[in-house]
């Protein structure tokens, strides 16, 4: 039984060394502007990042608009100093945490109301689109009055798809801070959405 523990952990340990090693030898060639390459960036990450960004804001035309920002600062910053120098994956993703905060830092300046588009297309009960439309505006606006940790945790977790131990890596924080802090999302998003009437 140790034996078949000790050869899965380390079958696990050597399999990631190998994606580590396969990403780095994928962002050299990215760093000398190999089509190849970046096309391969591209479609590995966006779905990723998509997820991530569409945790965080409402509109699916904006979250596009944002994922796309993302890859084109990544290929902005393969020639520059502040490229990435190990990991694709946490550039990318601390890339679409920074546009992300940029977008609602702009739209608190403009202080205007977006039109959802993607309401109503004619098809299915409009009364049913209308409170999942609702809900999901609920749930976001919840989720702007956690701390920007939380909203991180809750991201990379549910969004991005992390598993707790890549989380807590991605943020530089323990496995224990990333658990705990995603309880407290948790318990404050439920306590915050439990007195609205769509979620009675």
């Amino acid at each position: 039984m140790a034996q078949a523990l000790s050869f899965t952990k380390s079958f696990r340990l050597k399999r990631q060394q190998l994606a580590l090693q396969e990403e780095l030898e994928l962002l050299n060639r990215a760093r000398a502007f190999d089509q190849e390459a970046l096309t391969e960036i591209h479609d590995r990450y966006y779905d990723a990042i998509y997820r991530y960004v569409s945790f965080r804001v409402g509109n699916p035309q904006t979250v596009e608009d944002l994922t796309s920002e993302v890859f084109t600062r990544f290929l902005g910053a393969l020639g520059e100093r502040n490229a990435p120098q190990n990991t694709i994956r946490g550039w990318l993703y601390g890339a679409a945490s920074r546009v992300v905060k940029e977008h609602y830092r702009q739209q608190k300046r403009a202080k205007f109301t977006t039109l959802d588009e993607s309401l109503p297309n004619g098809s299915g009960d409009p009364v049913k689109q209308v409170e999942e439309t609702q809900t999901q505006e609920m749930l976001r606006q919840a989720i702007t009055e956690l701390t920007e940790e939380q909203q991180n945790v809750l991201a990379l977790r549910f969004g991005y798809g992390l598993p707790i131990k890549e989380v807590a890596k991605t943020m530089n924080k323990s496995e224990g801070s990333i658990k705990m802090l995603q309880v407290r999302a948790v318990a404050t998003l439920s306590r915050n959405l439990s007195g609205s009437k769509v979620w009675q």
